[in-house]
This record gives structure tokens, C-alpha cells and sequence, in this order.
């Protein structure tokens, strides 16, 4: 990082290194307090089998990624959503940011923030069974799957960081089984989350190396993205697949004389999707960082379990090749760009970054549904190769068309979630919304605006409006958070607005932290068990920063 940190002040210097960090300077100190002030009385280990007790193992109920809970698991109706109340909130101690949503296996809650600490505490009273030290920000939603061959352990919790690492502890203990790095690239980490499939944990790479064209001096740009099979017993590397076959080369010098490379990019963002029918997993994949952009960039690709061969790539955005400083709209630095001459003219950083959705169609078909930034979904084959069945642009049902300069044309920021006959997709752009589409075709079923929230004259992006957050729905209701702290729920059949909880401000925590609520962003929120979870506080982009874990449930 000297390149970047060549002439700043040692306050400068100390957000720079927050901002790598992904937490505050100082954020680890008294972690461990919260658990010692509020510990659970006893301490029971998770029972029976993963697969019986989960409600909500990672980032969606199931494999698919439909972030859809049924009843039985979600054990909350439509009609009961309305008497929702705030039963109990957990503070982060020392963090600024909540990434991540809970996973819910067995009456525990596995949590964390991006100040480093996962916590596993009781989903019904929020007391601490126990608190492990990552050695950074964690984002990652918890898997938990049983383990064999390690003695005196039955379940491991498994997670990313920051940094590009991937952990494996007891989830009953909390005790560090094992820890590997899947990618030694400096900007290199895992903000989508872990799949779990026969024994092997299937893990996403990304990084923030197109933030660094900002830099003259930075050598642009080396990171490809990929997909990292670990076995969850040792953690040892099965298979890595990049999502840019290439290695980066040296290609030219910009004028201030420093070597550049390509091709660089197609990070990989969302939580792969699982297609045990097929053997195959499913990736969106982000904008390149070099141009000529690859076609495995702005793709959707898929990938053979057991021997990660792609098999398959369909590219949604084409020429997407972006960096800081070199969109459409903030070219300061033409020199430096990666090559200026073949910038896309219309896109710029608009990642596939929502997962991949699998679905089955009423005559039997499976669509796999896949969206981002652009606002454009696309229904895909996965029997036929990534054969397009039906495209939906938002742009032609709520998304204004008209792109002013500074501005981005945000569609579908973290993903929807779908039922058995339709799609919701909650909208990244400044006044948020809600889109539903058919499954069977991709029209619009119904569309509503967002709701302006009071203050929305800050900047940024995501502005206080957007409904970046991934939704999550279950018989009846969608839930969409947005980027003033408000948690809505809509009805499924017309997108009526249910219920609704301002989440920014402050609050009273079980364990005695100082809570702060603030903006509701990249995960969605978890419903198990009767009872609706939500980390408030996405200090990201702008965006308000809190430090709350909150917990609804019927009075």
C-alpha cells in the first residue's frame, strides 16, 4: 500500500487504513467483553443434523438461492407480520459497519461485523455462547455442516474475511479448527457467501482493485476473480478456477512511466448458486478492470463441481471495463485509465453482483434467474448452456432511462429473492422500489415506488432511498430494507407495505453495548423460527453506520 499511502498525513493514513481494513483502528479491543456481559447461562451443542435443525444456513434457506422460507421453517404468516415487535438488540462492540445477515441453526444465531468478531448467540434472547477474533472484518454469512475425522467436533462454522481468508471453527466452541488464505493478492477478499456442497466449502473471491487507478503509481491491475473449493475438514484446496482463464501481462506504461498489466477483473461478488441435478454451480461475475473487457466479465458462468472446469459463460455487460477514475463520467485521470479508448460509452461498474437464482417452472423447465447493477434480468437455461428464455430490463418498468452526469444507473444492487411463481427485485437506485416478475415469462407483475424518506438531500451513494439490501420472502410478504434504516415488508400480491421499522437510531442492547442503528444494505434480512432478523448500520458508501443486530418477533 505505499503507493496509495505516498504523501498523506498520518490522519490520512489512518483512513486509508481503516478503509483496507474494512473496520476502525482499535475495533478489536473489548470484543470479548460482550460475551463475559452477557454469556448464556448454559451452553447446550447444536443437536441432531444440520440439515433437520437449520432454518437459515448462509446466505439462503436452501442451495438455490431463493431466499425463500417456508412456513414450517419461517413459522410467521402473512397476517402476523403486522403485530411484528423488536424482542431484543445486540451491539458490536468497536464496529462501524453490519455486513453480514445471521444464519440460524438449532436455536442458535451465528452473526458478526466488520470489526472482526462472530458471535454465536442465542436467536431467542440474544445472550453469547461464544465470541471468535477474525483477523479482520468479517462479511461472509456463517455456514455451519457436520464434520467427521476431528476429534470431539461434530459441527463446524465457517466463514471469510477481508483479507482473502477463509476460517473453520467448532461451532459449538467457537475454537479455530483451521484457517486458510485463498488468494495472496494484497486487495484480495470474500464478501459473498460460502456454499456448502458434499463436504466441500465453494468460496467466492473478490477485491478492491479497481479502486486503486486513483493512485498514478499503482500498477493496474493483476486480481482476477474466482471460485475456491476447500474441503470443510481440513481446509485444504480442492480446486481453483479463475473467472479470467488469462494470466495478467504487461501491456503498456502510463505517463507517468509505470508499468500496467491486464487482463485484471470479474470479481466475483454473490454467493454461488447450487445445482446438485446438474453438478454445477452458478456465478455472476463483476466489471473488468482492464480493457478489452473479457466476455467472462459482466457474465453469469458455470463451473462443474467436482473439478471446477467451466463449462459455460453468458455475458450480460459487455465492455465494462472499469476503474476509479476511469468511468464515463470521472475520466480525470485518461492517462492512467487502462485503455480510454475502449471504455464503454454507457456501463461502467455495474457488477452481476446479485447470486444467481434456480427455479422450477410449472411444466417442469428450471430458469435460472440472474440480475445487476444494469437493472437487466435475464432467465437462463441451465440445461441448454445459458440459453436466454426471457429478459426483463427495469429500465423499461421504473427506472427512469434519462442518466445524468455523476450519476450511475443503479438496477438491482444485492439480489431478490422468489417463490413459485414470481421474482421480487427491490431497486438500488436513489428512490429505491419494488419490482415483482413472473418466473414464467419475466412481465412485470406489479412495480411500486419507493418511499421518500425524510432526509434526502446527503449525497452519495447508496442514497437514503435505495433498497440496495437482497430481499427475502416467504408465503405472503417480501422484506426489503433501504438506505434510511427503514425495514418494510410489502404484500406478494400487489407490493401494499404491511409493516414497517425505523432502524436508525439508537438503542438499548442485551449486552450492554451502546447501539447505534443506521442504513440497511447489502444483506438481506433472516426469518426463522417466528422470528425476523436484521443488522442495521451499513456504513458503506456513504451510507449511515450503526452497529445493531435486531431481533422481531409477534408479541
Amino acid at each position: 500500500m505505499a503507493a496509495h499511502a505516498d504523501g498523506l498525513n498520518e490522519n490520512q493514513k489512518t483512513a486509508l487504513a481503516e478503509f483496507v481494513a474494512g473496520r476502525p483502528m482499535g475495533s478489536l479491543a473489548g470484543g470479548d467483553a460482550s460475551a463475559t456481559a452477557n454469556a448464556c447461562a448454559s451452553a447446550e451443542p447444536i443437536k441432531g443434523s444440520t440439515a433437520q435443525f437449520a432454518r437459515w444456513n448462509g446466505w439462503s434457506p436452501d442451495q438455490t438461492n431463493s431466499r425463500f422460507q417456508p412456513l414450517a421453517a419461517a413459522g410467521l404468516t402473512a397476517q402476523q407480520v403486522p403485530r411484528l415487535k423488536l424482542k431484543w438488540a445486540f451491539g458490536f462492540p468497536g464496529a462501524t459497519s453490519v455486513w453480514t445477515q445471521p444464519t440460524v441453526v438449532d436455536g442458535r444465531l451465528f452473526a458478526s461485523s466488520n470489526a472482526g468478531f462472530v458471535y454465536s448467540l442465542s436467536a431467542k434472547t440474544g445472550c453469547v455462547h461464544w465470541a471468535y477474533k477474525a483477523e479482520t472484518g468479517v462479511r461472509t454469512p456463517v455456514v455451519v455442516q457436520a464434520v467427521s475425522g476431528v476429534p470431539n467436533v461434530r459441527f463446524g462454522a465457517f466463514f471469510g474475511d477481508m483479507h482473502g481468508n477463509v476460517y473453520g471453527v467448532d461451532a459449538d466452541t467457537g475454537k479455530l479448527l483451521w484457517r486458510r488464505r485463498v488468494e495472496e493478492h494484497p486487495l484480495a477478499r470474500i464478501t459473498g457467501g460460502i456454499q456448502l456442497w458434499n463436504g466441500r466449502l465453494l468460496v467466492p473471491v473478490a477485491s478492491f482493485e479497481e479502486t486503486s487507478a486513483n493512485s498514478e503509481s499503482y500498477q493496474c491491475c493483476t486480481f482476477r476473480g474466482s471460485i475456491v473449493a476447500l474441503d470443510a475438514k481440513s481446509g485444504e484446496q480442492i480446486w481453483k478456477t479463475f473467472t479470467i482463464s488469462q494470466e495478467p501481462q504487461p501491456t503498456k506504461k502510463s505517463a507517468a512511466g509505470v508499468q500496467l498489466y491486464g487482463p485484471a477483473g470479474g470479481a466475483v461478488w454473490n454467493t454461488p448458486t447450487i445445482d446438485p441435478q446438474r453438478g454445477e454451480l452458478y456465478i455472476g461475475t463483476g466489471n473488468a478492470y482492464t480493457a478489452p473487457a473479457p466476455v467472462t466479465t459482466g457474465a453469469v458462468m458455470a463451473i462443474d463441481l467436482e473439478t471446477g472446469r467451466i463449462l459455460w459463460s453468458h455475458q450480460v455487460v459487455a465492455n465494462d471495463a472499469w476503474v476509479i477514475g476511469c468511468g464515463r463520467f470521472d475520466r480525470q485521470r485518461t492517462d492512467h485509465c487502462p485503455d480510454r479508448d475502449l471504455q464503454n460509452e454507457f456501463y461502467f461498474d455495474v457488477d452481476m453482483a446479485a447470486s444467481p437464482i434456480l427455479r422450477r417452472l410449472a411444466d417442469g423447465r428450471r430458469v435460472l434467474i440472474t440480475a445487476g447493477e444494469a437493472g437487466l434480468v435475464n432467465a437462463l437455461d441451465p440445461a441448454l448452456k445459458g440459453e436466454v428464455v426471457w429478459k426483463a430490463d427495469l429500465g423499461e418498468i421504473v427506472i427512469p432511462k434519462a442518466v445524468t452526469a455523476g450519476e450511475s444507473q443503479r438496477g438491482i444492487g444485492f439480489g431478490g429473492a422468489a417463490d413459485d411463481r414470481t421474482v421480487y427485485f427491490p431497486l438500488e437506485r436513489r428512490e429505491g422500489g419494488l419490482v415483482a416478475l413472473s418466473l414464467e415469462n419475466g412481465k412485470a407483475v406489479w412495480a411500486v415506488p419507493g418511499e421518500k424518506p425524510a432526509d434526502d438531500t446527503r449525497g452519495g451513494q447508496p442514497a437514503p432511498g435505495a433498497q440496495q439490501s437482497a430481499a427475502t420472502t416467504i408465503d405472503g410478504v417480501v422484506f426489503s430494507g433501504s438506505g434510511d434504516g427503514t425495514l418494510r415488508a410489502y404484500s406478494t400480491t400487489n407490493g401494499q407495505v404491511l409493516w414497517r421499522f425505523e432502524t436508525a437510531r439508537k438503542f438499548e442492547t442485551v449486552n450492554r453495548v451502546p447501539g447505534q442503528g443506521g442504513a440497511i444494505g447489502g444483506p438481506g434480512v433472516t426469518v426463522a423460527d417466528g422470528m425476523v432478523f436484521t443488522g442495521s448500520g451499513y456504513g458503506r458508501l456513504g451510507a449511515a453506520p450503526g452497529n445493531v443486530l435486531l431481533a422481531f418477533g409477534i408479541e
